[in-house]
């Protein structure tokens, strides 16, 4: 047997308990299964099976363990006392042709599969091998999932989140990241498509900086008519324009704190050039005015517009990019972080209600050009549709857009969903929004093995 033999791999230092009352079937499963590495564990009866459950990784189990028994009772009550013990120990039926309807009912209440006897040997291998590998890879999730939320719980007792929804590495890196930099005297730009999250990771920076206490204004660029934009972001004398006050714009209002700037890209080249000089200098006029002011205020910018593609047809200032983009936070669409979707979505509920299983699987499945807060609006038009307190897929009712051909998704959420599908990669791809050929593709990419 080649050291490279995907039965050797899976199966090597793996401990299978073989439960028949015949000894001849006892023999054959150990001869077979030590020949491609695994340990065995032999047991006659249902006495000795329990006393040797803790080390086993694999059940094989007879349904009758008497010469006179046929009705497979002693198989079932056997199966349920370990299904009791071990939730997620695989167990695999051994039946006669006359119990097969009893094993595809134990199949449905959680066994792993079913063999009849005569069994075929490679076909039972390769059943021995797919569920020692779904095990592994169970047991490999929940470590990761346990290390994850370890971070997660760490990061949030060190440091202000602002109440951060996510489950992603994606979004847990930025968070971090955001708690770093935010002791950093220095402009930050948070880049990302509309509705991702860019204010919420502006938020954390300024909830973990030293001018915590300081002012903090925004303003939403977007939001502002082109020719209003200078004079809320640098205040105007009297007469500036017909009908003008004089009064301070935001960069003399948050003096001493920080100034969040939304929609960055919406600027006018007059702006621009403004903006580049009071990073540089701390100084600025008033519309209007002749008089030189000062300011020292730290600069949080945003915008969904590529700045380099801006730069390169003329629309952005490269100094001005440069000097704003010492620290980049890009924040990812929501479609590239789908760990992030479900717990966002129970986020949003209204209290009382809950999603549905096959909603939980839309959600998951569609592609949210929106973002954060389409899932959002989604939510809450969900919850006030809803007849009762549980959200369907028709209350959801979500647009008809086309789904993603291959998005962006994690190894765990591969995991997760061949959990949920027992292993069958068909179940599991339908669950993601993939087809069947796109999901093995990233399961050999990833080095996960796909069920036979």
């Amino acid at each position: 047997m080649s050291p490279n033999d995907p039965l050797q791999s899976s199966l090597s230092n793996k401990t299978v308990l073989v439960v028949d009352d015949n000894e001849a079937v006892r023999t054959a499963f150990e001869v077979l299964l030590s020949l491609h590495g695994a340990r065995t564990v032999l047991a006659a009866s249902p006495q000795e099976a329990l006393a040797a459950l803790d080390r086993a990784d694999l059940v094989i189990q007879d349904m009758n363990f008497r010469r006179e028994a046929t009705s497979g009772e002693e198989g079932i009550a056997l199966f349920r006392e370990i299904r009791s013990r071990f939730a997620d120990l695989p167990i695999i039926l051994l039946t006669a042709w006359t119990h097969l309807e009893t094993a595809v009912e134990l199949v449905r209440a959680g066994a792993a599969d079913y063999v009849a006897k005569p069994w075929d040997d490679a076909r039972l291998l390769i059943t021995v091998r797919n569920l020692l590998d779904l095990r592994t890879a169970r047991a490999e999730a929940q470590q990761l999932r346990n290390q994850r939320l370890e971070a997660r719980k760490e990061l949030a007792e060190r440091f202000d989140l602002r109440g951060i929804v996510y489950e992603s590495d994606a979004m847990h890196t930025l968070a971090a990241m955001a708690t770093q930099v935010a002791h950093a005297d220095v402009p930050i730009l948070i880049t990302g498509p509309n509705g991702a999250g860019k204010e919420v990771l502006a938020d954390i920076v300024q909830a973990n900086s030293s001018v915590r206490a300081h002012p903090y204004l925004k303003v939403n660029l977007g939001a502002l008519p082109n020719d209003l934009i200078e004079a809320e972001l640098f205040g105007t004398e009297a007469g500036a324009f017909t009908g003008a006050k004089a009064r301070s714009g935001r960069f003399e209002a948050a003096n001493g704190g920080t100034l969040f700037l939304d929609e960055l890209g919406n600027l006018s080249g007059s702006g621009q050039a403004k903006l580049l000089r009071v990073l540089q200098t701390g100084e600025f006029e008033r519309l209007g005015s002749n008089t030189t002011r000062r300011t020292k205020v730290r600069v949080i910018a945003a915008t969904n517009t590529n700045l380099r593609q801006a730069i390169r047809e003329g629309g952005f200032r490269e100094d001005l990019f440069y000097r704003l983009n010492v620290i980049e936070l890009e924040v990812p669409p929501l479609a590239e972080r789908r760990a992030d979707i479900l717990p966002l979505g129970r986020f949003f509920l209204e209290p009382g209600y809950r999603l549905a299983p096959d909603a939980e699987r839309a959600l998951v499945r569609y592609p949210w050009p929106g973002n954060v807060r389409e899932l959002q609006n989604a939510i809450r038009r969900a919850c006030l549709l809803s007849p009762d307190r549980t959200i369907t897929p028709a209350v959801l009712n979500l647009p008809s857009a086309p789904p993603i051909d291959e998005p962006p998704i994690e190894r765990i959420d591969i995991e997760q969903a061949l959990t949920r599908a027992q292993g069958v990669v068909a179940h599991a791809a339908r669950d993601l929004g993939l087809s069947r050929q796109a999901l093995y593709r990233r399961m050999e990419k990833l080095g996960l093995k796909p069920s036979e």
